[in-house]
């Protein structure tokens, strides 16, 4: 038997199921790649129930062809498995806004274990994999990662203090002032690839952490709680928005299994 959850997103399937000692675990595929998720469930299980979320749900489901099959809304599903990793880790936040990077970004009010959707934006990993593959000729993921870390955005970004140089600065001289628009200018300076990379990260992180502290702000919370696969391992992407919510006196929260979320609170609806 067994039991699975799966959040099939635009970018990638991440399935969550339980071991024989009741441990939660994780995996992801491409999505893309049906054949694979179907090839795994049928290594590992035999006719496991599955209960499902995400935007690929149904397309999946057909692949696999099962009728064992519940459905959970994503956001639900989301929020769930948020809950379930503060209390594993025993983090005790009340009130929070939850702010989802998947393909694009999903941000969220929570009070205790109710949820309302507050906005969103187009920014999110779709954003990091699509343009890094027509900027540096990369769309994987571990590759974008390893380079963007070694890349500078020093002639990528135009700062504050750029703009304002002997004049009195009206806020922090470090922050930036327009991403990418240093290329108006200094092109050429642009020293690899890596540097777009870079560019790109801290484009993403800087948008999404401003739109989830005005957020945080509409409802008066202090923590804002960041999700999503684009995150993993993603320490570059991870340091931007951190520094950029602590900034602006709010305290950013990473949780573990950050890109499971939904795949855990669908394994857990069932």
């Amino acid at each position: 038997m067994g039991f699975i959850g799966i959040d099939a997103g635009g970018t990638l399937v991440k399935l969550a199921y339980k071991s024989e000692s009741n441990q939660i675990h994780t995996t992801y595929f491409l999505s893309s790649r049906f054949d694979l998720v179907k090839q795994w469930i049928e290594n590992k299980f035999d006719h496991p129930k599955i209960c499902m979320t995400g935007g690929r749900a149904k397309q999946l489901q057909n692949f696999l062809g099962t009728e064992n099959y519940q459905y959970v809304v994503e956001f639900d599903a989301t929020v769930r498995g948020v809950l379930y990793q503060l209390d594993k880790n025993h983090i005790d936040i009340q009130q929070a806004i939850v702010t989802n990077i998947g393909t694009g970004t999903s941000i969220h009010h929570l009070f205790e274990t109710q949820h309302t959707r507050l906005g969103g934006t187009g920014i999110g990993g779709g954003t990091l994999m699509g343009l890094s593959k027509k900027m540096a000729g990369t769309m994987v993921f571990g590759e974008i990662v390893e380079r963007s870390s070694m890349g500078s955005r020093k002639h990528i970004d135009v700062l504050v203090e750029d703009i304002y140089q002997e004049n009195q600065l009206p806020i922090k001289g470090s922050l930036t002032a327009s991403n990418f628009g240093a290329l108006l200018h200094s092109e050429e300076e642009v020293n690899s690839d890596n540097d777009y990379l870079a560019g790109i990260q801290g484009m993403i992180g800087e948008v999404i952490s401003s739109l989830s502290i005005q957020a945080a702000d509409t409802k008066n919370v202090e923590d804002i709680i960041y999700i999503g696969t684009t995150l993993e391992n993603n320490e570059m992407l991870q340091n931007v928005i951190a520094s950029y919510t602590t900034l602006k006196n709010k305290r950013a929260v990473f949780l573990p299994e950050h890109g499971y979320s939904g795949a855990i609170g669908a394994l857990l609806t069932i």
